[in-house]
């Protein structure tokens, strides 16, 4: 199947949700934290999501919390994705001893539990960044402290793969003929990447940039189920997730509490999936070069 009409199918879908975040809480007719409504209410025509326990709509909970997680993978993302393209092409650029080193260090870390180091850096980090930002007299940043850490801990985490693949692609890009007469010209390293090498790892950028998002999702909404993520009032989908699993055992069954946020997530990750999957499709051009063939 060509990957156009997946590529147009995931936008879609992803700018659905992002929409419906955007605005669906204030076009919904329930406050975030209305509790006038009849607890543990199932799906109906007035509530979609069904209640919670203090009798808050779901739905609106659960668009809620799309900004937060959403946000979350965007920003974790680009932090992976700054800090894994810069390495990479500096690694692969030096060369020699220095990029034995730099890849050296990258496989050290690939064998820590990268999850563990995040918990731990929240869980120890936590509340000092609390009193540096109160000593800096920063109150609101103070209230988001978790959530700065959550996006500095889970990009920090994720880039390692980035780094990887712009570092293999430097390799080979630097064997290529435009590059080779760039340094002969004299040009300097700094502007050969910047010039020559960043413009022909768009494309790999940007698969990675699709496929990184979800995965910072998953990964903070799991934090959150543990509870060591996003901190009440705030509430994401794996806060929303975390108070359903209580609701789900042999005495009473609040499915719906799961299956609203749980539904948002599977479309959300499915279509950027599907979209990074595409658009890695189209930037290859292997691939490319079938498909013109079949037409």
């Amino acid at each position: 199947m060509s990957p156009r009409p997946i590529i147009t199918v995931s936008v879609a879908l992803l700018a659905l949700v992002l929409l419906a975040a955007w605005l669906g809480p204030a076009l919904s007719p329930y406050a975030y934290d209305d509790t006038g409504f009849a607890p543990l209410a199932p799906p109906s025509a007035t509530h979609w999501f069904g209640t919670d326990a203090n009798g808050r709509d779901v739905l609106t909970r659960a668009l809620c919390g799309a900004r937060i997680s959403l946000l979350v993978g965007a920003v974790g993302a680009l932090v992976s994705l700054s800090v894994g393209v810069c390495y990479g092409m500096v690694s692969g650029q030096l060369g020699g001893k220095a990029d034995g080193v730099m890849m050296r260090l990258v496989d050290i870390l690939y064998s820590l539990p990268r999850l563990v180091i995040v918990i731990l850096l929240i869980s120890v980090l936590d509340e000092k960044f609390k009193i540096l930002l109160g000593g800096w007299r920063l109150p609101l940043l103070q209230e988001y402290s978790r959530l700065l850490l959550l996006f500095a801990g889970l990009g920090l985490v994720e880039w390692l793969t980035m780094a990887r693949i712009v570092r293999g692609q430097v390799l080979t890009l630097k064997e290529r003929q435009f590059v080779q007469a760039a340094q002969v010209l004299g040009q300097s390293r700094w502007r050969v990447m910047c010039r020559h090498l960043l413009p022909n790892l768009s494309g790999v950028i940007l698969v990675y940039l699709t496929l990184t998002i979800p995965a910072v999702i998953l990964e903070e909404s799991f934090l959150s189920f543990l509870g060591l993520g996003v901190q009440a009032p705030q509430a994401s989908w794996g806060t929303l997730l975390s108070e359903g699993a209580g609701f789900i055992n042999p005495i009473e069954t609040a499915w719906w509490l799961l299956a609203g946020p749980g539904l948002l997530i599977a479309v959300t990750l499915l279509a950027l999936n599907f979209l990074g999957d595409a658009l890695r499709d189209r930037c290859d051009p292997r691939t490319l070069t079938f498909l013109r063939r079949r037409r």
